[in-house]
């Protein structure tokens, strides 16, 4: 069990890094540039990636623990999800501010997903979990 924890803050602190870092990186451009049309697309965008990672990693740790046998299962479960939440905020958003600033914050909400996709791979790739996966 122990282990399992160890994964788990060894997940969710560099997610959490990411997140924050990409969030304050894209308001010094905000600031520096005078780009005011990006504040709310960071802080939507922001907002979902911590979620979306603090789940994850949330129920990653509590199957590895109970069920440690459907974490396959888990791992494609959680990539739908994470596309279907995606998709969700993305209308949600729309259907708010209408088309007219639908681009950017598009981008910038692609930019925080990638982030996500991209920090749940390579994690969950590493052989560091192969030994929750054999129990």
């Amino acid at each position: 069990m122990a282990d399992i924890d160890k994964i788990y803050w060894h997940f969710i602190s560099p997610g959490l890094v990411f997140i924050v870092g990409l969030t304050l990186a894209l308001l010094v451009v905000m600031y520096v540039w005078s780009l005011d049309s990006i504040l709310v697309p960071v802080i939507v965008s922001s907002v979902f990636a911590l979620v979306v990672e603090t789940a994850d990693a949330m129920l990653w740790r509590r199957i590895a623990k109970r069920s440690p046998d459907s974490l396959p299962t888990f791992f494609m479960a959680v990539s739908g999800v994470r596309m279907l939440l995606a998709i969700a905020v993305m209308f949600v958003y729309y259907l708010v501010v209408g088309r007219q600033s639908m681009l950017v914050f598009f981008l910038i909400f692609m930019v925080y997903y990638l982030l996500l996709l991209i920090h749940h791979s390579v994690f969950f790739a590493k052989d560091r979990i192969d030994s929750v996966m054999d129990r």
